[in-house]
């Protein structure tokens, strides 16, 4: 939410119950009111609503966690990264221990084929975990450096 971007005003009701975990999340999460925390939630919930809806075009990660001694698993990984280059932008992995690396790719493009090479690639024999988690900020165009 910008500063900038006017504000509309609404109510709501809520039972007490539930305005009491709202003030107890507000306070323990640092928001500096209910709107603010409120807000977050409902751009969480528009957020995950348009990653589900299709082809609206997504930046995300997708975090894997998989043994890479598990044999032609690495090739496989790699493969769909260069199958889908369009959409995988970066990628970053770390050794965690003798036999588990962690990957963290950068994704962009069309939700429903984000989900699609997540599904390929945590699907794969050897992955021991894997989340996708998209938002609807996208990544800036690269502008070509001017000629000198």
């Amino acid at each position: 939410m910008s500063n900038k971007e006017p504000l509309s005003r609404i109510s709501i009701s809520l039972p007490e119950s539930l305005l009491g975990g709202l003030d107890e999340m507000v306070a323990r999460r640092g928001f500096d009111s209910r709107s603010q925390a409120i807000c977050d939630m409902i751009n969480r919930d528009i957020n995950e609503h348009r990653s589900q809806s299709g082809d609206e075009v997504m930046t995300g990660t997708l975090n894997l966690v998989y043994n890479h001694s598990t044999p032609g698993l690495h090739k496989k990984l790699y493969d769909l990264q260069y199958r889908y280059i369009d959409e995988v932008i970066s990628n970053l992995s770390v050794n965690l221990t003798d036999t588990h690396t962690l990957a963290v790719l950068l994704v962009q493009g069309p939700a429903d084929r984000l989900r699609l090479i997540g599904d390929q690639m945590i699907s794969l024999r050897g992955v021991a975990h894997g989340k996708l988690l998209l938002n609807s900020y996208l990544i800036p165009p690269i502008h070509p450096l001017p000629e000198s």
